[in-house]
């Protein structure tokens, strides 16, 4: 079993987490302060550290810091007082992997260090996820011949069986709800129930009702009590779509569900357990919506821990054959009709086409080619793509300012995103839609010296 290094200078509750996870299985060290725990970790074999924020000498979070440093890897849970919750999150953006509220219970601590465990088994295998790729990977309706795709299942393949949260990004119509039932599909949660809900498709004043329920009486027109998402969802899995769109006020008890697996219906006052594995997505950059303070930092990092970016389909214009091929089975046969194929012409169509609307868009083209084809090849005559759209994707108008090359004017963008961020690389980062490692590797080409002032 693994073993737990375990920095607290008050004796009995080391002692107690020293017993309980020694009842779990574990294998413990303890420490009493910072300055020891680091000597342990110098000469022991460490797979997880616990430890408090309120430290004698060196605190808690230099101490985490120093972790970091000497294994960048280890996953290192944090227990901080009630009502410290900016502390906690400082913690998490130093590069804690988790945190619990004092005063826990050890059942909560010993869940939290399992998904950490689990989760950083995850991380050590991606990191051979390239040499994988070697493997196809396969799931139901979902086409992915390309690498892109390819990836994505890996991960799905890799995270299915843990209990960590996953947070699934891309623009809208990338499919997030399919990778979402994949993960569920491949769990130990398989046969339980897979919950979906679209908050953006929700009155704020219902959404809070929908997710976690209401008594009877709560408000007008409550005739009877009704159970919430969470509680239909208790021993599978919540799909929780547009995250980004869900109002302050309903985060906070979000945040309450994920950390404490515990809430109350809406005007009730006994407290519900539910069982329950979240899949978030969202097609909003939340770190964007952290800095507008739209998005609270805490719920952000309970629900990033395993981030999935599902590609849109002009970065994997390889699948579109495949894709086309599973539309047309399936539509031909709602419509009656006996298409069996698509004509070459018509598919280099397809594929030259940008998709701003992603997979949803293509779907949506090929219903409606199937409906109004008279033949049984799809031709170029059946492929109605959105006018405008087709317009601007086959103007014959240049694309780059006159007298510049792409690279200058690439170039260019990167110091307008440089000047609009005020000079912090991360902000410009995300402007451009980029990693950090992308954007230094482009600031080196064209001399921009990549300190650290502004992150």
């Amino acid at each position: 079993m693994p073993t737990v290094l375990i920095v607290e200078d008050e004796a009995k509750m080391r002692r107690l987490l020293e017993l309980n996870l020694g009842e779990d299985g574990f294998t413990t060290l303890s420490a009493a302060d910072a300055e020891t725990g680091l000597k342990l970790l110098r000469t022991e074999s460490v797979d997880l550290v616990v430890t408090d924020l309120k430290l004698p000498g060196q605190d808690g979070l230099a101490f985490l810091q120093a972790v970091k440093q000497l294994n960048a890897a280890l996953p290192v849970v944090v227990m901080t007082a009630f009502g410290s919750v900016e502390t906690a999150v400082e913690a998490m953006k130093a590069g804690a992997a988790d945190y619990v509220m004092k005063p826990f219970s050890l059942a909560e601590m010993r869940m939290v260090i399992h998904k950490e465990l689990d989760v950083r088994q995850l991380r050590e295998e991606n990191r051979s996820l390239r040499e994988a790729l070697g493997r196809r990977y396969e799931h139901p309706n979902i086409v992915a011949r390309g690498s892109k795709m390819q990836e994505v299942l890996a991960t799905v393949e890799r995270v299915a069986p843990t209990n960590a949260t996953v947070l699934l990004g891309g623009e809208s119509g990338v499919g997030k709800d399919l990778i979402g039932r994949a993960i569920h599909e491949k769990s130990r949660r398989a046969s339980g129930p897979f919950v979906k809900i679209n908050s953006s498709a929700i009155p704020e004043t219902l959404l809070e009702s929908e997710l976690f329920g209401y008594e009877k009486g709560a408000f007008t027109g409550a005739a009877s009590s009704k159970r919430g998402k969470f509680e239909l969802a208790d021993k599978g899995t919540l799909f929780l779509d547009e995250i980004g769109d869900v109002p302050l006020a309903v985060q906070v008890k979000l945040l309450r569900v994920l950390q404490e697996r515990e809430f109350e219906r809406l005007g009730g006052t006994r407290t519900l357990k539910v069982d329950v594995r979240l899949i978030a997505a969202t097609n909003r950059d939340l770190r964007a919506a952290l800095e507008e303070h739209t998005f609270r930092e805490d719920l952000y990092y309970r629900l990033n821990v395993v981030p999935i970016d599902i590609p849109p389909l002009r970065e994997h214009r390889e699948d579109i054959p495949e894709l086309v091929k599973l539309f047309i089975s399936r539509f031909a046969a709602e419509s009656g009709k006996q298409i069996t194929a698509i004509a070459p012409e018509a598919l280099h169509v397809l594929t030259d086409h940008y998709w701003p609307g992603n997979v949803r868009e293509l779907q949506n083209v090929i219903e409606r080619a199937c409906a109004l084809a008279n033949g049984s090849v799809l031709g170029s005559s059946d492929i109605r793509l959105d006018a405008q759209r087709a317009k601007a994707a086959n103007s014959s108008e240049p694309v780059l300012p006159e007298g510049m090359t792409l690279e200058q004017w690439e170039d260019e963008i990167i110091r307008e995103a440089l000047r609009k961020a005020d000079g912090n690389k991360s902000q410009a980062a995300r402007r451009l839609g980029l990693s950090r490692n992308a954007l230094r590797y482009r600031l080196s080409k064209i001399g921009i010296a990549d300190d650290s002032e502004k992150e």
